[in-house]
Protein backbone atom coordinates (compact mmCIF):
# COMPACT_ATOMS: atom_id res chain seq x y z
CA UNK A 1 0.00 0.00 0.00
CA UNK A 2 1.60 3.29 -0.91
CA UNK A 3 1.87 5.69 1.97
CA UNK A 4 -0.59 8.54 1.76
CA UNK A 5 0.18 12.66 0.94
CA UNK A 6 -0.07 13.52 5.01
CA UNK A 7 3.09 10.13 5.47
CA UNK A 8 5.32 11.45 3.03
CA UNK A 9 5.18 15.55 3.82
CA UNK A 10 5.98 13.93 7.50
CA UNK A 11 8.86 11.89 6.42
CA UNK A 12 10.04 14.75 4.42
CA UNK A 13 9.44 17.14 7.42
CA UNK A 14 11.58 14.77 9.44
CA UNK A 15 14.48 14.47 6.88
CA UNK A 16 14.55 18.01 6.56
CA UNK A 17 15.19 18.87 10.56
CA UNK A 18 17.13 15.42 11.05
CA UNK A 19 19.41 15.19 8.08
CA UNK A 20 21.84 16.88 5.78
CA UNK A 21 22.45 15.79 2.08
CA UNK A 22 25.08 15.91 0.27
CA UNK A 23 25.35 15.34 -3.02
CA UNK A 24 29.08 14.40 -4.76
CA UNK A 25 30.16 13.37 -8.37
CA UNK A 26 32.32 10.34 -9.19
CA UNK A 27 33.40 8.98 -12.70
CA UNK A 28 31.57 6.79 -14.16
CA UNK A 29 31.66 2.91 -12.81
CA UNK A 30 32.83 3.98 -9.61
CA UNK A 31 29.36 4.21 -7.94
CA UNK A 32 28.93 0.51 -8.71
CA UNK A 33 32.87 -0.63 -7.41
CA UNK A 34 31.25 1.50 -4.22
CA UNK A 35 27.87 0.14 -4.13
CA UNK A 36 30.09 -3.83 -4.02
CA UNK A 37 32.31 -2.95 -1.35
CA UNK A 38 29.71 -1.24 0.91
CA UNK A 39 27.23 -4.98 0.28
CA UNK A 40 30.18 -7.32 0.76
CA UNK A 41 30.92 -5.47 4.44
CA UNK A 42 26.90 -5.79 4.97
CA UNK A 43 26.30 -2.25 4.66
CA UNK A 44 24.78 0.43 2.79
CA UNK A 45 26.69 2.43 0.52
CA UNK A 46 25.23 5.68 3.08
CA UNK A 47 26.53 3.79 6.23
CA UNK A 48 30.03 2.94 4.56
CA UNK A 49 30.30 6.37 2.56
CA UNK A 50 29.74 8.11 6.47
CA UNK A 51 32.22 5.27 8.03
CA UNK A 52 34.97 6.08 5.65
CA UNK A 53 34.58 9.83 6.35
CA UNK A 54 34.52 9.34 10.16
CA UNK A 55 37.69 6.99 9.95
CA UNK A 56 40.06 9.52 7.63
CA UNK A 57 38.82 12.20 10.04
CA UNK A 58 39.90 10.39 13.06
CA UNK A 59 43.28 9.90 11.35
CA UNK A 60 43.62 13.07 10.05
CA UNK A 61 42.96 14.69 13.71
CA UNK A 62 45.50 11.52 15.36
CA UNK A 63 48.22 13.04 13.17
CA UNK A 64 47.97 16.84 14.88
CA UNK A 65 49.47 18.07 17.98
Amino acid sequence: MPASKAQQKAVSKYMKENYDVYQIRMPKGRKDEIKAHAEAQGESVNGFINRAIAHEMERDTAGEG
